[in-house]
């Protein structure tokens, strides 16, 4: 009986274990697998409208070099906006030869004093490298280790990781524009900005729950609910 008991719990630590491995990106079953731009429309199965968790593929006999391409990354893009940074993603929607590829690239450009604001990838590991200028970087750790704060000064040529799903953010602390390029660990990460998400919420979360989270005055969350939210992505 005990190992009987035994076995039972192995193959139940074995499952878990399994199902973490598996929590993010599924590795690919073949070569490539081209996504499908127009999956808006499910496909039906026995009357039953069927949806994937991603992207339909098309025929790999009729993929191309272009799926897998993408141009213009090197062109500056513009960072007048209030957080002064724009995040140009190459993920699936941008390069449809990523689908089940399990990997992802954005350009940050910065201005002076820009900033990436806090937000999360609820999908993925963010490596970012400096390209240009000076930033100041972080990550907040869950609750169970405390909220601890992790932050560097990167100047050109400088990695840092940002691991799935923490709170981070990139500050430009140099007086010239700043580039940096992100490798993600997913086709399409996500993005969750805090204060956009929080406050910005459609339709908005009821004040006195952000009052009471935030443990200040109602006027101060209808204040900052009224305010435009910049998505800078």
């Amino acid at each position: 009986m005990k190992g009987v008991h035994f076995l039972i719990s192995t193959l139940a630590i074995l499952a878990f274990a399994t199902f973490l491995a598996s929590a993010s990106d599924p590795s690919p079953l073949q070569d490539f697998c081209v996504a499908i731009n127009d999956t808006k429309s499910p496909v039906i199965l026995n009357g039953i409208a069927v949806f994937v968790n991603g992207k339909f593929c098309k025929d790999p006999k009729l993929a191309n070099a272009n799926d897998f391409f993408l141009s213009g990354f090197q062109i500056p893009r513009s960072t007048q906006n209030p957080v002064g940074s724009t995040v140009t993603p190459a993920n699936v929607d941008q390069i449809a030869g990523l689908n089940t590829l399990g990997i992802s690239l954005a350009r940050i450009d910065f201005g002076p004093n820009g900033l990436n604001p806090p937000h999360t990838h609820p999908r993925g590991t963010e490596i970012l490298v400096v390209l240009e200028g000076t930033l100041y970087v972080g990550f907040v750790t869950s609750n169970s280790d405390g909220n601890r704060l992790f932050t560097k000064v990167l100047n050109k040529g400088d990695v840092f990781v940002f691991p799935i799903g923490l709170i981070h953010f990139q500050l430009n602390v140099g007086h010239v524009n700043a580039v940096a390029l992100a490798a993600l660990s997913s086709q399409n990460p996500g993005v969750i900005t805090i204060a956009n998400a929080v406050f910005g919420s459609k339709p908005p979360i009821n004040p006195y729950v952000l009052a009471k989270a935030f443990q200040v005055d109602n006027k101060v969350v209808d204040y900052l609910q009224k305010q435009f939210w910049y998505n800078n992505s």
